[in-house]
């Protein structure tokens, strides 16, 4: 492997290229439904606007699931959620793009555990079906085949089954941090950051401060976040020492704000018209009936979360940077998701996913094994 072609980290981390931002694709209004709209269905209240803005959510994968998922949720078993997000405007059912922020969320009823296991965006795959396409970005499998063939490439890649899906673009969880009040996250880094300019520069800049909860924003100082103010915290990435992977943690952070806030006043979502609002930004395949279930046999597991990332190593390739994920990291993610599932140890899945030849492997300069 020439020592010119793989970067490091720590090169790429503190690289501030002039590449377009890309906005963070956040995940965090899909958990909030699961956990609030099924609180609603089981409280009574609200039944009809609830039932009809989780409906208009649902959007079926139509794949065969790695297994009987109906099943696994009546008998209260262990159940994985594969989150994906995106900022390209309100979702609609026709729409093909790339889901940036990828995160694996398992929910153990038994030990009331929630671990959320991210997977970084530019991870090297062959996306399953399009194999003919690799060398491809793992946030590309949803423009090839949509929430099907990303479920599909991600628990081929992992062996770990998923049982359902969440799509949120970032417009709903702006709305969803304003309607609760704003959060309160402690920062774990100092930085300024303009979501305009994707940098420290003009004149809509945020300025965090490690450790703390206050944040400052036009000469104004706030100890609480609202959507706008999550949003830039969220979606830093070039003056952050670990790169996506710090952006990954911030997005984490928010999303635990987020849970706390609605458990604390659940009811204040329950307005028809926000409901309504909030679920053209949302796609999922967890029905009304699926949330309540989960509320009754999942919810305690909310309180006590296990956050993760999958790491990976940078590689420059003719088609642009990527990250290619070691077997050993690959197979650490596989056990410990596998292991919050109740499932028996396995081998995690090919290093690529799909089927990959050694000699387009070696033609790209990345490992084989």
């Amino acid at each position: 492997m020439d020592d010119e072609q793989k970067v490091s980290r720590s090169t790429r981390n503190n690289k501030k290229g002039k590449k377009k931002s890309h906005k963070v694709r956040n995940t965090i209004l899909s958990i909030l439904l699961l956990l609030i709209l099924a609180v609603a269905g089981l409280l009574g209240y609200a039944y009809m606007q609830t039932k009809g803005a989780v409906d208009k959510a649902y959007v079926a994968p139509n794949i065969k699931k790695a297994r009987d998922v109906s099943g696994v949720l009546k008998k209260g078993k262990p159940i994985s959620i594969l989150l994906l997000g995106t900022d390209t405007g309100e979702l609609n059912r026709n729409y093909k793009g790339r889901t940036d922020s990828m995160m694996v969320l398992t929910i153990n009823p038994k030990t009331n555990k929630t671990t959320i296991m991210s997977i970084p965006r530019d991870t090297l795959i062959a996306i399953d079906g399009y194999e003919n396409t690799f060398p491809q970005k793992i946030n590309s499998a949803y423009s090839y085949g949509s929430a099907a063939t990303t479920i599909k490439t991600v628990q081929k890649w992992l062996n770990v089954p998923i049982d359902y899906y969440a799509l949120v673009n970032m417009g709903g969880m702006e709305k969803v941090v304003n309607k609760i009040g704003g959060v309160k996250v402690n920062s774990p880094l100092t930085f300024d950051f303009n979501p305009d300019t994707a940098h420290a520069t003009g004149n809509n800049v945020y300025s965090f401060t490690e450790g703390s909860s206050t944040y400052s924003h036009n000469g104004q100082t706030y100890s609480k976040m609202n959507g706008k103010a999550a949003l830039a915290f969220s979606r830093m990435r070039y003056d952050d020492p670990k790169g996506d992977y710090g952006r990954q943690i911030r997005q984490r952070l928010v999303l635990q704000g987020i849970i706390e806030a609605a458990k604390d006043n659940p009811t204040k979502l329950l307005d028809s018209g926000f409901l309504n609002s909030v679920s053209s930004s949302t796609q999922t395949d967890l029905t009304y009936n699926d949330m309540i279930t989960i509320a009754r046999k999942y919810a305690k597991a909310a309180g006590n979360i296990s956050n993760d990332n999958i790491q990976g190593d940078s590689y420059s390739l003719s088609s642009g940077s990527t990250e290619v994920v070691s077997s050993d990291e690959k197979q650490r993610a596989t056990n410990v998701l596998r292991k919050s599932l109740d499932l028996k140890s396995a081998k995690t899945g090919p290093l690529y996913g799909g089927n990959v030849s050694v000699s387009e492997m070696n033609s790209l300069g990345v490992p084989t094994n």
